[in-house]
């Protein structure tokens, strides 16, 4: 389990030099938008999530939907967010290979920031329109519990999920105007993120 002083931290995330997290001949996504809540998207989540579970059986540790499309009420990219925890994300041939099965595309692979992969399934597999982000996590890893953390916050504070949804259109329309990537996107509402995270890590008890 990550400590508390992990769990607040946002340092460590930055590539050695001239190292990329970028799987070879992937990227960042050039599109960005950000389109009213659909209530189908927890459900559409629990089904990758059982088929997930039904690939790699006794080695997910953990599998969550977090995300802000796992938030009711909020608009979000349509990309379903899972956190997947497993023993070794560095032993990619134990599960990577069953998700590429699935369809999943393996595009991030950051072993410098808690063992991060991310595995992109994009549509049309799950629909016209709906993609799926799977990141892979180590047991010891702070951010699923950062982004559970996340999620509940937004849950159950109307007036964050607000605030919150109004800094991802405005991200999003300046990011299209800009031609920007995904990336930049979240780059832009980089400083409301993390002050709606200060705000939870206070009611947590998890710093002063």
């Amino acid at each position: 389990m990550p400590t508390r002083a992990q769990i607040v931290s946002f340092v460590g995330d930055e590539a050695p030099p001239g190292a990329s997290p970028w799987v070879a001949g992937r990227g960042p996504s050039p599109y960005v938008a950000v389109v009213e809540p659909d209530p189908s998207w927890p459900e559409r989540s629990a089904q990758v999530a059982a088929t997930v579970r039904g690939a790699l059986g006794w080695r997910v540790l953990a599998l969550e939907h977090v995300g802000s499309t796992a938030v009711a009420g909020l608009a979000a990219k349509p990309t379903l967010d899972l956190d997947l925890v497993l023993a070794d994300p560095d032993a990619e041939d134990a599960y990577v290979p069953a998700l590429e099965a699935l369809g999943f595309v393996l595009t991030v692979r950051q072993p410098w920031w808690q063992g991060h992969r991310l595995l992109r399934l994009d549509p049309p597999a799950l629909g016209e329109s709906l993609g799926c982000h799977l990141h892979v996590f180590g047991p010891d890893s702070a951010e699923p519990w950062k982004h559970r953390l996340f999620r509940d916050w937004l849950r159950a504070h109307p007036d964050e999920r607000e605030l919150y949804a109004a800094a991802k259109r405005s991200a999003a329309d300046a990011a299209s105007a800009a031609g920007e990537h995904s990336m930049l996107y979240n780059a832009r509402k980089q400083d409301v993120v993390r002050a709606i995270y200060a705000r939870a890590f206070r009611a947590a008890g998890l710093s002063d």
